[in-house]
C-alpha cells in the first residue's frame, strides 16, 4: 500500500483491519453502554449510514459496537482508520480519539511495516508439512488478543456444512439466552489463513472444555468431522471427563457411529424429550 511508504501515513487509506483486538475492545468499552449524554454505538452506526432495521438487529446482540465495525468493514469501501476517526470526531467523541490515538498509531505502524515486509520478501516454497504450524501465536480466533490470554470456550461444535442451520439454532438457544454459553463455531470464530488441522487440534485440546458432535448422515462422510471426533476421543480415553456430547437433530438412514455408542446421546428427534433437549445440553456444557 502506497500510504505506508510515506513518512506520514495517510490514515484515510489504511483499512480498518489494521486495528487489532485491543483497540477494538477499548472502542467497545466506550461505545457499547447506552449513553444519554455522549454519543454511543447507535449514533456512530447512524453516522456510518446503517439503516433503522440494521441498527435494530445490532441492538439485539451482546456486542453491538463489534458488530457495527464488522458490518461496516465488510460492506463499505471507505471503512478506513481515517474515516473512523472522522466519524468519532463528527459525533463529538473526541475523548475516544484522544485516548486511543497513540494505540491506533502504533497499530497502523505495525500494519505498514507488515506490508513492507511482505513486499520485500519473495514467496518461499516450503515443502515440509510442518510449515502449517503457526510460527508466532498472533491469534487463532476473532476475539484473541495477541497481548493477552487466549480466548476460551465452553464447547467446540463439530459439524458438517449441511447441518449449519441447526448450528445456528444451537447458537441462538445456548449463547443468546440466559445460559450465555460460549461456543466455538469454526466458520464464525476462527481467523482464516492457518492450517485447519493444527488450529482445530489446539482449539479442541486447549481452548474448549467440551465438544458437541452434531451427528447426521452427512457427518459420517466428512473427513474433518472424523478427524475432530477421533482427536477429541484420544484426549479422554473412556470419556471419563465427559468431554464429548453427541447430538442427533434429524433422522438418519446410516448407522450411528460405533465409536460414540458408549456415550449418552442428546436426541432432538424424539418428540417426548424435545422440551428438555436444550436444558439438558446447556446443563452438560455448563459443568466445570
Amino acid at each position: 500500500m502506497a500510504c505506508c511508504d510515506k513518512s506520514e501515513v495517510d490514515l484515510w487509506t489504511v483499512p480498518l483491519i489494521a486495528l487489532n483486538v485491543s483497540v477494538r475492545k477499548k472502542l467497545e468499552l466506550y461505545l457499547n453502554p447506552r449513553n444519554m449524554v455522549a454519543a454511543d454505538w447507535m449514533v456512530v452506526a447512524e453516522t456510518m449510514d446503517f439503516n433503522y432495521l440494521e441498527i435494530q438487529n445490532y441492538e439485539a446482540t451482546n456486542n453491538p459496537t463489534r458488530k457495527v465495525l464488522e458490518g461496516w468493514q465488510a460492506r463499505s469501501t471507505d471503512a478506513s482508520v481515517g474515516r473512523l476517526l472522522s466519524v468519532l470526531t463528527e459525533v463529538e467523541r473526541k475523548d475516544i480519539v484522544e485516548d486511543l490515538r497513540p494505540l491506533i498509531d502504533e497499530d497502523v505502524r505495525k500494519y505498514c511495516e507488515s506490508l513492507k515486509k511482505k513486499k520485500s520478501e519473495p514467496p518461499v516454497q516450503v515443502n515440509d508439512i510442518d510449515s502449517c504450524v503457526p510460527r508466532d501465536r498472533v491469534g487463532l480466533t476473532l476475539e484473541d488478543d495477541p497481548d493477552g490470554a487466549p480466548e476460551l470456550f465452553d464447547a467446540f461444535i463439530c459439524y458438517c456444512q449441511s447441518d449449519f442451520e441447526f448450528v445456528h439454532e444451537m447458537i441462538r438457544q445456548l449463547e443468546q439466552t440466559e445460559y450465555k454459553l460460549k461456543l466455538c463455531v469454526f466458520d464464525r470464530d476462527v481467523l482464516p489463513g492457518s492450517c485447519v488441522w493444527t488450529i482445530t487440534s489446539e482449539l479442541i485440546e486447549k481452548r474448549c472444555k467440551r465438544m458437541v458432535v452434531v451427528i447426521s448422515d452427512e457427518y459420517l462422510d466428512s473427513d474433518a468431522c472424523d478427524f475432530q471426533t477421533k482427536f477429541a476421543l484420544s484426549l479422554c480415553p473412556g470419556a471419563r471427563n465427559k468431554r464429548l456430547i453427541p447430538v442427533i437433530y434429524k433422522s438418519m438412514a446410516k448407522p450411528f457411529p460405533s465409536i460414540l455408542r458408549f456415550l449418552t446421546i442428546c436426541d432432538y428427534t424424539r418428540p417426548c424429550t424435545q422440551a428438555w433437549f436444550w436444558i439438558r445440553l446447556a446443563k452438560a456444557l455448563s459443568q466445570p
